[in-house]
């Protein structure tokens, strides 16, 4: 985008539709945890099935104040003119997103235990 000849605007996309659920499971399984869901609608949660523990849930802060049935990228124009194609999938996005996510978890613990006297110690 940025050697084009004129400035433009681009959407970068699989041009592929997924459920929210369907990113849910995928970022559960990355950590071992199969789900089941239970309710309807608004009611609907994700438990954990070895534990029994409820670990997804609604909650409607989270609404887009206009919600749309149906979101898609679409990339066409990327491709066409850029020659642009997308690398990543969804399962390969939603692992590094929690790969992240989980080192940064690590980090927190450590300095939580004390780490950083530990750092300064070392030096």
């Amino acid at each position: 985008m940025l050697q084009a000849k004129k400035p433009d605007d681009f959407v970068l996309a699989t041009g592929k539709t997924y459920t929210v659920r369907h990113f849910i499971e995928l970022a559960f399984a990355e950590v071992g945890i199969k789900l089941e869901w239970k309710g309807k609608g608004e009611k609907e949660k994700g438990i954990d099935k070895k534990t029994g523990k409820t670990l997804v849930a609604i909650d409607k802060r989270y609404y887009r104040p206009a919600e749309v049935d149906h979101l898609e990228g679409d990339p066409r124009k990327a491709q066409r003119v850029l020659g642009w194609k997308h690398k990543y999938d969804l399962k390969a996005l939603v692992n590094e997103m929690v790969q992240s996510d989980l080192e940064l978890f690590k980090r927190d613990v450590y300095l939580k235990k004390g780490g950083h006297k530990i750092l300064h110690e070392q030096e």
